[in-house]
């Protein structure tokens, strides 16, 4: 029987280091339009001189490249435990450069709230103090829909103000608990989400669906694809649209 074959980090290297600066990826952030990855503060300085993706030359964003860039937090973890002590390297770097930001500016305010903003930006999720304002949004039409052969009154009304801006993290579960809320309905009503007549999970995000279920779909010739999504909400014969 023949043993397993070792393989060493260095066989990884191509699939963990950054396109840019050749080092570990740092903070790894992909790009969703080609889904290349590189590290956080290497891509985002990139995109202050150009549009492009550094490693393929594709468009990312005609122009705000930067909305379509996402942390990969799966990737980062997977680094960490292929590299030893590279989390506490990175960690202590990260102490010494603010410590040394804090020297520089001589002012004891400056450094914490310097912190806070570099946490918010780099979308902490510790704490929701922003509600995830500072998060790429999507814009959602919701709209009621209406069965003319159903007879009896319908209990799901129009909302007053239908359209919303949220951000790609949303789950279709917090989408169906605001719906509840806001229509007042039952505990006994189950609402249903579908996209292209498949019902979504209560766990899938709205960037999700956009990138697998809607971005992907086949369009006409000359279609536009805008940063929004279409989805069935569904209860029975009443629902609601969003698109």
């Amino acid at each position: 029987m023949t043993s397993p074959k070792k393989h060493l980090v260095k066989d990884f290297n191509h699939f963990i280091t950054c396109y840019v600066c050749k080092g570990y990826l740092n903070k790894p952030t992909t790009v969703t339009e080609c889904l290349h990855t590189f590290c956080k503060s290497c891509i985002v300085q990139h995109f202050e001189d150009s549009n492009d993706c550094p490693k393929c030359g594709i468009q990312v964003h005609e122009t705000n490249p930067l909305e379509m860039l996402r942390l990969d937090n799966t990737l980062e973890e997977i680094i960490f435990k292929l590299v030893p002590g590279l989390r506490e390297k990175e960690q202590q770097q990260e102490i010494e450069f603010w410590r040394s930001r804090k020297s520089k500016e001589n002012g004891e305010e400056d450094g914490p709230r310097s912190k806070r903003s570099r946490l918010n930006d780099e979308g902490d999720d510790g704490g929701d103090g922003d509600y995830h304002r500072s998060d790429p949004q999507i814009a959602i039409c919701l709209d009621c829909l209406r069965n003319n052969s159903l007879v009896e009154e319908n209990i799901v009304r129009g909302l007053m103000k239908k359209f919303i801006r949220c951000s790609t993290r949303v789950t279709v579960g917090t989408i169906k608990k605001f719906l509840s809320l806001k229509l007042k309905l039952p505990s006994s009503y189950e609402l249903d989400v579908l996209c292209n007549g498949e019902i979504m999970g209560k766990d899938h995000t709205m960037e999700f669906i956009y990138m697998t279920r809607w971005r992907l779909r086949g369009l006409p010739n000359g279609t536009r694809i805008s940063p929004t999504d279409r989805l069935w909400l569904t209860e029975g014969d009443v629902g609601l649209l969003l698109y």
